[in-house]
């Protein structure tokens, strides 16, 4: 059974306004990209992970493969910015009505906000999000997302860091040290 969303219930209506194809499953609550992916059977590289960030005191929507991680300084000079930030979660819920981890990749007529994606999300041919709900997703071509919210594309992610590597006498070295983003 489907959650009772407004955001989900809003990106049905537009898809469908638009006449495009999407399918609909329900899971699981899952809060990970990778509980996502595990949830819906897919990749997390068919995933829209998409981030709140407000850039040089401005709120918008970021959206990159559920594969990637945000390259904060990229961003800052794609953006020609000098900081960004997370949305807290009071900023999240204030803004968009939702908890982290359901926040589906659309801008505007959907939220208020400038949508930014990622290159890396047009290297999959179907993109899957969850439509305003922990318990709900939504997969379609990522063409039509693309022509539907005409998101602003520049590059700002990178590849997330995988497993440690063996070490010597089959022992893990230590995992990269994560990038701090901005203020």
């Amino acid at each position: 059974m489907h959650s009772d969303s407004p955001v989900r219930a809003a990106i049905r209506a537009l898809l469908s306004e638009h006449s495009v194809p999407f399918d609909e499953l329900s899971h699981e609550p899952t809060r990970t990209s990778a509980e996502s992916a595990a949830a819906r059977g897919v990749s997390t590289d068919i995933g829209g992970k998409s981030l709140l960030l407000k850039v040089d005191g401005v709120f918008g929507i970021y959206v990159l493969s559920a594969s990637r991680q945000l390259h904060g300084n990229q961003l800052r000079k794609q953006r020609r910015a000098r900081r960004y930030r997370f949305a807290t979660g009071e900023e999240l819920a204030a803004i968009t009505g939702l908890v982290p981890g359901c926040v589906p990749p659309f801008g505007r007529p959907i939220f208020d906000l400038p949508l930014y994606c990622d290159p890396s999300v047009f290297e999959q041919a179907r993109i899957a999000f969850n439509p305003g709900s922990l318990t709900d997703s939504i997969l379609m071509a990522t063409s039509d997302w693309r022509r539907l919210v005409q998101p602003l594309v520049f590059p700002f992610s990178r590849p997330a860091p995988g497993p440690p590597a063996p070490g010597p006498a089959g022992t893990a070295l230590a995992p990269p040290v994560p990038e701090l983003g901005g203020s």
